[in-house]
């Protein structure tokens, strides 16, 4: 399965996707894709999760955004060195479609930047 990486204040966001057929139904349009993400911080310091911002495409819907607080319920402080890994899932009225966002990070001393997640795709496989 192809994954997708981007790279932000060394941050390296890789996220892989896949389509359920066994939870989706396509009588009713509906296609059911779990995603998995990595958050890897090659950075000198521990950043937090804050925020996640998300823009998502359906080939057969009205495109969309979704955002909030943290990631699956969580704010995760991500170590130098060390990786979050969290999966998800998103459900669209097509057989294919894509997303893309930001995570808003936190560093030690307050700041913050925007870390980018890629673009990936979403494609049903039927069998």
């Amino acid at each position: 399965m192809l994954a997708y990486t981007k790279t932000t204040e060394g941050l390296t966001v890789t996220v892989q996707s896949y389509f359920l057929e066994d939870r989706s139904d396509v009588m009713k349009r509906n296609f059911f894709f779990v995603y998995y993400i990595s958050i890897e911080n090659h950075g000198p310091a521990p950043v937090k999760l804050l925020r996640r911002h998300w823009y998502i495409h359906d080939a057969a819907a009205q495109d969309y955004e979704v955002e909030g607080e943290g990631v699956v319920g969580e704010q995760p402080m991500v170590k130098p060195g060390m990786t979050y890994h969290y999966n998800s899932f998103c459900v669209l009225k097509s057989f294919e479609g894509s997303m893309e966002g930001t995570y808003s990070m936190q560093r030690e001393d307050g700041s913050t930047f925007e870390a980018e997640i890629p673009r990936f795709f979403l494609k049903a496989r039927l069998n």
